[in-house]
């Protein structure tokens, strides 16, 4: 289906997300920060989606994906967040990216990962 670049600095929840998002289809390169996130496209290109923690160590997922959308302003991203505050979801809408709530199910990131690639 699609290659996704999927970051979050917690391995078990980057190995679900990784591993849901593979049964569904998807090529997936998976990094646990955004220095290693940036050493992936910059060795296989920008993914078709970012899929990413908006609470990352270094840069934030905000951080990340604007640089990323630098060589593609029209990348799609999906946030992955506890973090429900006004301020966070936001900033999410004003990246017009689409999240999903922490604790996940597997068939809910699916669903709006399938959305994030139709828009």
């Amino acid at each position: 289906m699609a290659r996704l670049l999927v970051v979050d600095d917690e391995r078990d929840i980057l190995d679900l997300l990784a591993r849901r998002l593979r049964e569904d289809g998807h090529e997936v390169l998976s990094a646990d920060s955004a220095d290693t996130a940036l050493a992936l496209v910059r060795a296989h290109g920008l993914p078709d989606a970012v899929v990413l923690d908006v609470d990352l160590p270094g840069l934030d997922g905000f951080q990340l994906l604007s640089l990323l959308r630098q060589d593609g302003p029209g990348l799609r991203a999906v946030f992955i967040t506890a973090l429900w505050i006004e301020d966070v979801l936001g900033r999410i809408e004003e990246f017009a990216a689409r999240y999903v709530a922490k604790p996940f199910t597997g068939a809910g990131l699916k669903a709006v990962v399938r959305e994030a690639l139709a828009a």
